[in-house]
């Protein structure tokens, strides 16, 4: 059975700060510049209620009057991504789209149309993967679920567009 859904945010199993300070630490590690930029591009992420390009973002650090040129964000978010501070959802041909890592283990149903992504968790799901994995001997590292789908807004479209 189906546990939660878009209109319910998938809790986050880290505070912000907790992360940031995770981060802090991977850089000094690293003897890598301390860089703003990384965690203001971290905070937007964490904060977003949607999935987000790297266009997304740059809009965002824009429409908050902080400068990072595209190039430096596609960097950050691959820097973020190998480290364990966001996932990447590959979407369709348009790309990347980025997420806290730091959420409870959930599942996605993304519009082939419209892009739009719904969250969700089924321990149904889970329980089946370990089940099969298990008979099969194997072990379960992880796993990646997405669905693509056509939601109700673009299959209406669609229906329209054909009846003229």
């Amino acid at each position: 059975m189906v546990s939660k859904l878009n209109n319910q945010e998938i809790k986050k199993t880290e505070s912000l700060e907790i992360i940031l300070d995770k981060l802090r630490k991977v850089v000094a590690a690293k003897k890598l510049k301390t860089s703003k930029q990384r965690e203001d591009i971290l905070t937007i992420i964490y904060n977003s209620k949607v999935h987000l390009s790297s266009e997304g973002i740059a809009v965002v650090m824009k429409n908050n009057n902080k400068h990072c040129s595209v190039s430096s964000i596609y960097r950050i978010l691959q820097f973020l991504e190998t480290y364990g501070f966001v996932t990447s959802i590959d979407v369709d041909k348009s790309g990347k789209k980025y997420e806290i890592a730091s959420k409870e283990h959930h599942y996605h149903i993304i519009c082939l149309s419209c892009g739009n992504i719904v969250e969700f968790i089924d321990n149904d799901i889970k329980n089946k993967q370990l089940e099969i994995t298990k008979s099969l001997q194997f072990q379960l590292i992880s796993d990646n679920l997405r669905l693509f789908v056509l939601c109700d807004k673009c299959r209406k479209k669609q229906k329209g567009l054909q009846t003229i």
